[in-house]
């Protein structure tokens, strides 16, 4: 049954114009300085979240930015990438558990595949998450259609 529900969709989503992605991808965050990380997509997710530390919130050319820690290996703590960001937006979200949290936004380039496209995200402690991105349904519905039974369709970006 599996492959053709499989089937299905890769036939839908080249009618369509669509490229396919798995469950679960590698991506890029060039501008954070982060080259490779697995991020689950989510299309329960209006928007994309990303696992971070020890957020701080400061001022650059009268603007609001945040500086803010990031664990980009699974499983992995001492690793720590630390990366600036202007803020797009500060807003309640829900999570997965229905409790609400205000949360930092920012808007930032992001490499899956051979594709490169800006993508707002929250910014969010996933310290008990496996994953530590969300891709959310907002930034899926440019180009992609989601086939939940495979893993890693678009392989790990280039960011040459």
């Amino acid at each position: 049954m599996e492959s053709v529900v499989t089937t299905m969709i890769d036939t839908d989503a080249k009618a369509s114009g669509l490229e396919l992605v798995g469950w679960r991808e590698w991506v890029a965050l060039p501008e954070l300085g982060v080259s490779s990380l697995k991020c689950k997509v989510d299309t329960g997710a209006r928007t994309s979240a990303l696992h971070t530390f020890h957020i701080d919130e400061f001022k650059k050319d009268g603007q609001r930015w945040v500086r803010f820690g990031l664990h980009p290996q699974q499983k992995n703590t001492q690793l720590e990438v630390w990366c600036e960001a202007p803020v797009s937006d500060v807003r309640q979200v829900t999570d997965s558990g229905g409790h609400m949290t205000e949360r930092y936004f920012i808007v930032t380039p992001l490499l899956i595949g051979s594709h490169r496209f800006d993508v707002e995200m929250s910014l969010t402690s996933r310290d008990n998450m496996l994953f530590r991105m969300l891709l959310g349904r907002q930034a899926l519905k440019r180009m992609f259609c989601v086939n939940p039974a495979a893993s890693y369709l678009q392989g790990r970006p280039s960011l040459s």
